[in-house]
C-alpha cells in the first residue's frame, strides 16, 4: 500500500492506518527538531505537536510533493516557531551529544569509527543549527536539494550555496579533530 493510499485511509476515518507514518518518519522528525531545539525535551514536544498538525490538516496535503517532505516542513516550521532560534547564526552554546554507532568488524574498527561518529557529531554540534541541520538532511538523510528546499523553503540556488558554506565549515571543524583527514573532504 503506498502512502497515498494510506492518507485516504486515515482520511476516510481509518485513525489506525496514521501510525505508519508516525513509526515511518518519527526519528528523521526529532532529528530535525533536535537540530533545531538543542535539547531533547523540546525536539520531542516539538515532533509530538507536529504529529498532531498533520494527523488535523492531513485533508490538505496534495500529492506534488513527497509526504516525507510535507511532514517535513510542518516540523521545521514548528521546530522554528517553539525554539524562536535564529536558524543561520553560530550558537556557541550548543551541548555535544555522544552519538555511538558500532560496526560488526574487530574492536579496533569498533572504536575507530565510534571515534569518527563522536567527532562528526562534535562537529555539527559546534556548527550553526541551520548548516548541521543541511547536512544532515544532505549526506545522513539522503534528501535531494529540491527535497531540502522544500523542506526548509529556501529556494534550491540558496540550499546549495548554504550546502557549500556549511560543508566548508564542517571540513575547517573538523580539521582540528582530525587533520589527516581532512585532505580526503
Amino acid at each position: 500500500m503506498n502512502e497515498s493510499q494510506r492518507v485516504k485511509q486515515v482520511l476516510l476515518g481509518n485513525t489506525s492506518a496514521f501510525t505508519y507514518f508516525v513509526e515511518t518518519y518519527q526519528d528523521m522528525a526529532f532529528t530535525i527538531a533536535h537540530r533545531i531545539c538543542g535539547n531533547v525535551q523540546d525536539a520531542e514536544d516539538v515532533v509530538q505537536e507536529s504529529f498532531v498538525k498533520v494527523y488535523r490538516n492531513l485533508h490538505t496535503f496534495k500529492n506534488e510533493s513527497k509526504f516525507s517532505s510535507w511532514l517535513y516542513r510542518i516540523v521545521y516550521n514548528t521546530a522554528i516557531t517553539h525554539s524562536k532560534t535564529k536558524l543561520w547564526l553560530y550558537d556557541q552554546e550548543t551541548s555535544l551529544s555522544n552519538v555511538q554507532v558500532l560496526s560488526d568488524f574487530d574492536t579496533e574498527t569498533q572504536i575507530a569509527d565510534s571515534e569518527r561518529t563522536e567527532i562528526v557529531a562534535n562537529v555539527l554540534n559546534k556548527m550553526t543549527t541551520g548548516e548541521a541541520l543541511l547536512l544532515t538532511l544532505y549526506y545522513l538523510e539522503d534528501n535531494p536539494v529540491k527535497e531540502i528546499a522544500r523542506i526548509t523553503g529556501l529556494n534550491e540556488s540558496n540550499v546549495k550555496v548554504k550546502l557549500f558554506r556549511a560543508r566548508q565549515a564542517f571540513k575547517e571543524l573538523y580539521t582540528r579533530y582530525e587533520p589527516a583527514v581532512a585532505d580526503l573532504l
